[in-house]
């Protein structure tokens, strides 16, 4: 364990607070820092495979959700496996959580909850695992409301907003239906009305201003300090010792994010 606190505070306690009663104070202050800091730590590096359960037991009940496993989300799970370069064992395991939440019994909340725990406080960390959550959400298309919901018990658990699931969303070729006359947070769950449905391909990719999380009316600073918030987060430098794929998954995004400021920044003209 780090100590320094411990002695500093034991050390100025013994100068400034009379001797022994001050310098025990001082130690039990500083023994309580350095076990928050060390907590804090250990958070912030989740466990090695520590993701392989929850997360495939998660992709099994999504695509059960809406009552059959297709060709299409057995293929995504699989392509996941490989990319992820799973050895014997994990693979294994992986197929016992997937076979294990496509179960007609089984409770997506202890998958959700081991998923939380495993980010722990890395937002960083919350996206990638998000953005392999959607591609089975996304395998046969147009998502129903049972997969965007668990989708969204999801994001709300690793404290991710509905703007920011959107974005997510939307780097996989779906936006929302603002025509359906749906409010944003449904998400197609009958709250709203709304749905994601493929939009009209466009060749300079996704909304700018969806990706950034933003509204195409706010001003210019309110642009750059999404852009900011965002990129800070998302930075490849700070996603520590993430699997391979979620890596690259983390600094695919980050790649949309710089692209959708400059698309914007050059339609607004600022610098």
């Amino acid at each position: 364990m780090n100590v320094s606190w411990t002695l500093l505070l034991a050390f100025l306690g013994l100068i400034f607070g009379h001797g022994l009663p001050g310098a025990i104070v001082g130690g039990i202050a500083g023994f309580i820092i350095d076990s928050l800091k060390q907590g804090q730590r250990r958070r912030a590096t989740p466990e090695a495979g520590g993701y392989i359960g929850p997360l495939f037991a998660l992709l099994g009940a999504v695509a059960k959700s809406d009552g059959r496993v297709s060709e299409a989300e057995i293929a995504v799970a699989e392509r996941l496996m490989s990319r992820m370069g799973l050895d014997v064992e994990q693979r294994k395991q992986a197929i016992g959580s997937f076979n294990s939440g496509k179960q007609p019994e089984f409770d997506v909340t202890p998958a959700i909850d081991g998923l939380r725990q495993w980010v722990g406080m890395r937002r960083d960390h919350a996206f990638p695992v998000l953005d392999v959550v959607i591609e089975t959400v996304l395998a046969e298309g147009n998502p129903p409301p049972e997969k965007m919901s668990i989708l969204r018990q999801l994001a709300f658990a690793l404290r991710v907003s509905d703007m920011e699931l959107m974005a997510l969303m939307a780097m996989k070729g779906y936006a929302w239906n603002a025509a359906a006359g749906g409010q944003r947070r449904g998400y197609g769950t009958g709250s709203s009305g709304g749905s994601y449905v493929p939009p009209q391909r466009n060749t300079n990719g996704p909304d700018p201003y969806t990706v950034l999380g933003i509204e195409r009316s706010v001003d210019d600073r309110a642009v750059k300090r999404a852009y900011r918030k965002l990129i800070s987060e998302h930075h490849p430098d700070r996603l520590g010792d993430l699997p391979e794929d979620m890596r690259k998954r983390a600094e695919s995004r980050a790649s949309e994010i710089n692209a959708a400021y400059e698309r914007i920044k050059a339609d607004r003209g600022f610098k």
